[in-house]
């Protein structure tokens, strides 16, 4: 018997993606901002790090303009002025995407292009996080209305998993609860059966902060937590 078939949509994993993108971009502007500036092995690391951060939020925003939102758009007609607006905003973030790549692959050669790299950064945020901030508190909410948690889960396994061999999922999950709080992490996990769980929490996690040791170092940086979206209050 599945426990989730008729269960509202359970969409916190988006908001926890979200966080960990959100950290490492504030982590990737202090590291690139505050003298020491990195040398020669960091440099490299952040460089391919922000590289794999764009090629994850590609394949994000492909497996949701492919999958979510068009079973969004099929079941529920009053969503379609948002779903346009979503869809609009990738296209926006498209080009800043490629223009970070291209920064980023620069810096990967040659220091001088720090610059140019958080230039670009700095583009990509201004049309990034407004979307990430409007999918979570505006698109969510009609999600976890039209769908169940099992076809979520369905649809996330089938555009998010899937497609990605064990290792890359490994370093994933340990990059997705990375200073996230218990909460975001027990729901994370939760969804991964016990034996490959004990492999990503085990078998990955000496790798990983290896890693992000490399990119972050010791100081402030390497102590963001997840960022979450904080709603606006209404004024009373």
């Amino acid at each position: 018997m599945n426990t989730y078939r008729n269960e509202p949509a359970d969409t916190r994993s988006m908001g926890i993606v979200h966080s960990a993108l959100r950290r490492d971009l504030r982590r990737t502007h202090m590291v690139l901002e505050s003298p020491p500036y990195p040398d020669e092995s960091r440099r490299r690391a952040l460089a391919a790090h922000v590289l794999w951060m764009c090629r994850f939020l590609h394949r994000h925003h492909a497996g949701e303009d492919a999958g979510l939102w068009p079973l969004i758009r099929k079941r529920n007609r009053t969503a379609g002025a948002l779903l346009d607006r979503m869809e609009a905003d990738h296209a926006q973030i498209a080009p800043a995407l490629a223009a970070v790549e291209g920064a980023a692959q620069a810096y990967d050669e040659d220091a001088s292009a720090r610059g140019r790299l958080l230039t670009a950064l700095s583009s990509l945020d201004d049309v990034l996080l407004p979307h990430l901030r409007r999918e979570e508190l505006e698109m969510m909410p009609v999600v976890a209305a039209t769908i169940t948690t099992a076809e979520y889960r369905a649809l996330e396994h089938e555009y998010f998993v899937k497609p990605k061999g064990f290792v890359e999922l490994g370093m994933e999950g340990h990059w997705v609860i990375d200073g996230a709080p218990s909460d975001d992490r027990d729901a994370i996990l939760s969804v991964v059966p016990a034996v490959p769980r004990f492999l990503i929490l085990h078998g990955f996690a000496r790798r990983y902060r290896r890693q992000a040791a490399l990119r972050w170092g010791t100081g402030p940086a390497a102590s963001v937590p997840a960022l979450h979206v904080t709603p606006i209050k209404e004024r009373s």
